[in-house]
């Protein structure tokens, strides 16, 4: 097997046969930009707001500007982020969508609680993260949100890639490991889907496609170009890789994953079939950049 730079997928014989039916494998949302994933058994899903409490909440620096009443999208360097702040991956957070009542733990100490409706809370939690951030906190860190505001990376793009979810295919992430010659936990990249039965980067192909998860209709709209967020080990909270230089060295281009535009309200779950419009699921994706597919690279 390869090491890592110098990968070696020629003589990896990916077929249709290889793959069980395309399926979601896991579902994630990630309520504050930055923090740890919640896994969920299903997601309910709008045309008109994406995915409830997704990215709703950002940690910005003591030196941005956001105002609640008039939002505009940001780049992330505006918020604490995995990107340059590695150590938000050792706090391990869940948001109650009812409550509003954030919980963090650190460690395996007893869990802090923070309710983010109510302004005392919110400034318990700004308190807490600036002090945790230290001097990248540029100040103080303020808590933001928005009604119908996504702190998400596309989200500058237009206010319909702001609504779009993210999914990766995790036969893709296996390729990268071999590839590689390490593991990788899925969790680097930060998809709200998980897909599984999938050729590897048959996703890329899924831009302008209808792509049916279950009974819900989304569209491919944006590959995902990756930053080095994902070096960041989710478990060991480790700048411990270069993997936005091992996908360009790997595949040819600096993707992975796709971003779906939401087509209609309903629900997807872990186990839903998947289907791509006038192809299967396991097509080979057009060769982007006039790079050769998966398995022909070397």
């Amino acid at each position: 097997m390869a090491a890592e730079g110098e990968p070696s997928l020629a003589s990896l014989a990916f077929s249709q046969a290889e793959f069980p039916l395309p399926h979601v494998a896991a579902l994630h949302r990630y309520p504050v930009k930055g923090l740890s994933a919640e896994p969920l058994a299903f997601l309910d899903l709008t045309a008109a707001d994406g995915l409830a409490h997704d990215r709703a909440y950002a940690l910005a620096l003591g030196t941005t500007r956001f105002d609640a009443d008039h939002p505009v999208a940001l780049d992330k360097g505006h918020f604490l982020m995995l990107r340059a702040n590695e150590a938000l991956a050792s706090l391990r957070t869940r948001l109650d969508p009812a409550t509003l009542v954030l919980e963090l733990a650190r460690d395996g100490t007893a869990p802090l609680r923070f309710d983010l409706s109510a302004p005392e809370g919110r400034h318990a939690a700004e308190t807490f993260f600036t002090a945790f951030a230290g001097p990248a906190a540029q100040g103080g860190i303020r808590l933001v949100s928005a009604p119908g505001h996504r702190f998400t990376d596309v989200g500058k793009t237009s206010p319909a890639m702001m609504r779009a979810v993210s999914a990766i295919n995790l036969a893709t992430v296996r390729a990268l490991e071999a590839a590689t010659a390490r593991e990788i936990h899925p969790l680097r990249f930060r998809a709200n889907i998980h897909l599984d039965g999938i050729e590897p980067g048959a996703e890329l192909g899924w831009v302008g496609r209808e792509v049916r998860i279950g009974a819900l209709r989304l569209r491919g709209a944006k590959r995902t170009r990756r930053c080095a967020a994902i070096d960041v080990n989710p478990l060991t909270a480790a700048r411990d890789a270069q993997l936005t230089k091992a996908i360009v060295r790997a595949f040819g281009h600096p993707d992975l994953g796709v971003y779906l535009e939401v087509a209609e309200d309903g629900r997807i779950a872990v186990g839903d079939a998947v289907e791509v419009e006038e192809s299967k699921a396991g097509l080979r994706p057009d060769p982007p950049g006039g790079k050769p597919p998966l398995d022909r690279l070397s």
